[in-house]
């Protein structure tokens, strides 16, 4: 067991399957897109243990509280893990998380949209520590997300040749 699934597996995480695509839905793109030493991590949702979406689903806060749309998007950074892994074989061997860019279908008016976002970059620090785990990041709110997923996140990161 790697390093970061060990902290993951400490704190009783579980990465998800490969997405699945719901029914009718086709998706023309990579989930991780490796190029040198960049991985770019496409906008991810929270999966079920199935690989389907996860919810709770809605608007935060109307439909979704803040605490429920922070799981959400800790759920979200683990299908993100996941991709991330399939792509680069082990998550070691990741060298910087750079940018995490978090999306909040969030109510008109809404302000907290950075709060949904904190736990996911707190759990990066807590895996990969202050030199790897620290990134730039974006919390905006939306208007409406795919499948009404409360939170989506892309990254980009550095990882090892």
């Amino acid at each position: 067991m790697t390093r970061v699934e060990a902290r993951l597996a400490e704190r009783g995480l579980v990465l998800p399957p490969e997405p699945r695509d719901p029914p009718g839905v086709t998706i023309p793109f990579q989930w991780a897109r490796v190029r040198g030493q960049r991985a770019f991590l496409s906008g991810h949702g929270a999966l079920s243990p199935e690989g389907t979406p996860l919810g709770p689903f809605g608007s935060v806060p109307s439909e979704v509280s803040l605490e429920q749309a922070q799981t959400s998007a800790c759920s979200t950074m683990l299908s993100m893990l996941a991709s991330l892994k399939r792509a680069i074989g082990d998550l070691d061997n990741v060298v910087a998380w750079l940018t995490v860019n978090g999306f909040v279908n969030a109510d008109p008016g809404y302000a907290q949209t950075t709060l949904v976002m904190n736990p996911v970059s707190e759990l990066l620090l807590e895996l990969y520590g202050p030199d790897s785990g620290s990134h730039a990041r974006v919390a905006p709110g939306v208007a409406a997300l795919p499948f009404n997923l409360p939170v989506i996140i892309a990254a980009e990161v550095e990882i090892s040749a």
